[in-house]
C-alpha cells in the first residue's frame, strides 16, 4: 500500500501544484502509515520532490507524452498505481489535473473527491473538506472505496518542505492508443500564466476599451502577475480568451485577485471565489464585488491603478 502522487511539470520544469501535491501527498502517506510515491512525466530533474516528502520517484520519459492526451496520462497514473498498491491517488486541480483526474478514477474503480482544501479529517473512514456550490461552502466527503482519488485545490494546502532521502526509478508504461491527434499548440511565452500565479490582476469593461490594457499589464508586471479579464472583454475581443476567469472561463485560487472595473456578475464571482485575498477597484459604489471583497476602493481605475503603480516601484525600490 502507498500514497501516490501525480507531479505535473511543463516543458520539463515542475509546476508550484507538483510540489504542493507532493508536500501533502507526504503527511496523507504519515496518516496512513505508508510511503509517498511521486510520478513524473517527461520531468527534467526530479530530485527537489524528495526536498516535499517523495520518497521514491517514477521517472517516465516517452516523446508520445510531450503534450497532454489526458486519456492516455490518465492511463500511465492507473499504470502507476496498480505497480506501485496505492491506496490514495493525489492530483492537482490545474485545468489538465481536472481533466485527468475523474478518468483516472474511472478507471481504477475508485471514489474521487474534488476540490480537496485540508488533510483528511479521519483515515478510517477516509474524510476529506471540499470546497463545494461554486466555491461557496464547504462538505465533508467520505470516499469509501478501496481506492481513493484526491483532486487538491491550489493555494489549499500550500509548500512545506520535509527533507527525504528519495529514490528514483526509471518507469516505462505502456502507452496506449488514444485517438486523438495534436496538429499545433499555441503556449504563451514570457508571462505568468494565470494557472501558476500567485496574484491576478483582472480588469473588465471599466476600462474602456483595449488600448488602456497597458496599465494592467504594468500593474501586472511589478507584482509579478498574470493578467486576467472578464468574459464581456473576450468576447469584444479586447483581451484573448485564455485570460477570461470565471465560472465560464478559467477558475482563479490566487492568494491575492484584484478586480478593476469589474462589476461582479455572479459567475465571475463563483469563478474567483476561492481566491484568498480580493481586491476590487471600481467607481461604482454599489457594484455586486465590494459585497465579495476584502478590501475595496470606490475610485476611478485610470486614477487609481497608476498611483499604485508608482506606490509599488517606491516600494520595491526602497526595499531592493
Amino acid at each position: 500500500m502507498s500514497v501516490l502522487v501525480y507531479a505535473e511539470s511543463s516543458e520539463g520544469k515542475f509546476k508550484k501544484v507538483a510540489f504542493e501535491a507532493t508536500s501533502y501527498g507526504k503527511k496523507v502517506a504519515e496518516q496512513l502509515g505508508t510511503n509517498l510515491v511521486v510520478l513524473t512525466i517527461n520531468a527534467d530533474e526530479t530530485s527537489e520532490l524528495s526536498t516535499y516528502g517523495a520518497e521514491k520517484i517514477l521517472s517516465v520519459k516517452n516523446d508520445a507524452l510531450k503534450s497532454l492526451n489526458a486519456k492516455v496520462v490518465a492511463d500511465v497514473i492507473k499504470q502507476a498505481s496498480e505497480k506501485e498498491g496505492a491506496s490514495v491517488v493525489i492530483i492537482d486541480s490545474s485545468a489538465d489535473g481536472l481533466t485527468v483526474a475523474p478518468m483516472v478514477a474511472v478507471s481504477l474503480n475508485a471514489g474521487f473527491a474534488s476540490n480537496v482544501v485540508a488533510l483528511p479529517s479521519s483515515a478510517s473512514p477516509f474524510v476529506v473538506k471540499r470546497k463545494a456550490f461554486s466555491n461557496k461552502a464547504f462538505n465533508n466527503t467520505e470516499i469509501n472505496t478501496t481506492i481513493k482519488v484526491v483532486g487538491l485545490a491550489k493555494n489549499s494546502y500550500g509548500l512545506h518542505e520535509n527533507q527525504v532521502s528519495g529514490s528514483s526509478e526509471d518507469f516505462s508504461p505502456s502507452i496506449i492508443e488514444s485517438g486523438i491527434t495534436s496538429t499545433s499548440i499555441d503556449k504563451t511565452a514570457g508571462a505568468v500564466t494565470i494557472a501558476d500565479a500567485d496574484i491576478v490582476v483582472s480588469a473588465g469593461r471599466g476600462l474602456k476599451g483595449p488600448e488602456n490594457w497597458e496599465m494592467i499589464e504594468e500593474l501586472a508586471e511589478v507584482l509579478g502577475a498574470a493578467t486576467a479579464c472578464s468574459k464581456p472583454v473576450s468576447d469584444m475581443d479586447w483581451r484573448p480568451h485564455s485570460e477570461h476567469v470565471g465560472q465560464t472561463g478559467k477558475p482563479v485560487s490566487a492568494n491575492l485577485y484584484i478586480a478593476i472595473g469589474i462589476s461582479g456578475a455572479i459567475q465571475h464571482l463563483a469563478g474567483v471565489n476561492s481566491s484568498k485575498v480580493k481586491v476590487v477597484i471600481n467607481t461604482d459604489a454599489e457594484a455586486p464585488f465590494f459585497k465579495a471583497a476584502d478590501y475595496g476602493i470606490v475610485g476611478d481605475a485610470f486614477e487609481v491603478v497608476p498611483t499604485l503603480i508608482e506606490k509599488l516601484k517606491s516600494f520595491k525600490a526602497n526595499n531592493a
